[in-house]
């Protein structure tokens, strides 16, 4: 684990965030730094190495999508420099993925109608 993924993970771990992030989670051929699969979103931390693999780092997002996940891509030092910026951009993309699908609104036990229209 780089000291950025650690850092990180020491924010995204024990639901810190409201949802379960995994680190280092697999998914078909590829490894995602960090995962939550409910809503489906991928955290990357891309060094200056990711420049000289954007076609590498296409496909990949490219499955990640096929799979349903939305892919978040941070510079690897960003969890040092700006922390709290990162975390509002994981909890606004989660925001954003949660009120994409919505929960559809069940009646409450008991709270159900009757014939005329009343509880």
């Amino acid at each position: 684990m780089t000291d950025a993924e650690r850092a990180l993970w020491s924010r995204l771990r024990g639901e810190q965030l409201g949802v379960k992030f995994r680190h280092q989670h697999p998914l078909g051929g590829y490894v995602a730094d960090f995962a939550c699969l409910a809503p489906r979103l991928i955290v990357e931390l891309d060094g200056s190495q990711h420049a000289n693999q954007q076609a590498y780092d296409d496909r990949r997002d490219a499955f990640f999508r096929s799979q349903g996940f939305t892919v978040l891509r941070v510079a690897t030092d960003a969890p040092f420099v700006n922390m709290e910026g990162v975390l509002v951009s994981i909890l606004d993309r989660l925001e954003s993925l949660a009120g994409a699908a919505p929960t559809p609104t069940l009646p409450q036990r008991g709270r159900e109608k009757n014939e005329k229209g009343t509880p």
